[in-house]
């Protein structure tokens, strides 16, 4: 079990993890408009959430790790002050222009379904949700002997769960738009082409309607 502080420095110190925040932080600060507030779901330590404000968007932060709460009020504490970052006790106390996840938030939730239809109370139309989660057809998880035995559920569920502390779901993109609509469209999944087999993490991009 890591502590905020443990977490916060691994993060900072895995150049693989740098390289996929760095793609992320990028890809939502170029969909969003100038000054568009932002809810960074599953906020971990704050880490994108100080890069966010830092670039003028006013940054919710929803964290339900205790640990992860701590260090995130360490590492963003002249933001909370100047309320440039406001930490929420749950997603439906903001209304903002894009919901982020990075770093496989989404995979620990089972209800999709149920997320969405919270999310919809939390997105203004025509903004976005910006996920970053584990990619199921990743082949470096090929190793594993529960990858392959989740094979077929993958193909034809398109969802599975290893058992485990953490209870870790996989997901399709076809069941992440599934469990959207009819709130939310799924409009971008990356990467394309060699990236979708060699990639740890997909981005999915689904638009309130």
């Amino acid at each position: 079990m890591h502590t905020g502080e443990q977490y916060h420095q691994f993060m900072l110190s895995s150049s693989r993890d740098l390289q996929v925040r760095d793609r992320f932080q990028k890809l939502a600060l170029q969909m969003l408009p100038a000054g568009a507030a932002v809810l960074d779901f599953g906020a971990g330590t704050g880490i994108d959430a100080k890069t966010y404000a830092a670039s003028g968007h006013p940054t919710f932060v929803y964290e339900p790790s205790e640990a992860m709460r701590g260090y995130l009020s360490v590492h963003c504490r002249d933001d909370i002050e100047r309320k440039a970052i406001v930490p929420v006790a749950s997603p439906v106390e903001c209304k903002v222009d894009a919901v982020t996840a990075n770093f496989a938030v989404l995979n620990h939730i089972a209800d999709q379904a149920g997320l969405f239809e919270q999310l919809s109370g939390v997105v203004r139309p025509g903004g976005f949700v910006l996920a970053s989660m584990l990619n199921p057809y990743f082949l470096g998880d090929a190793r594993y002997a529960w990858w392959r035995a989740n094979l077929l559920n993958l193909v034809l569920r398109g969802h599975y769960a290893i058992a485990s502390e953490s209870n870790i779901h996989r997901f399709a993109p076809r069941v992440m738009a599934r469990a959207a609509a009819p709130h939310f469209r799924l409009e971008r999944v990356m990467p394309r082409g060699l990236g979708a087999v060699t990639d740890l993490y997909m981005f999915l991009l689904l638009r309130r309607r």
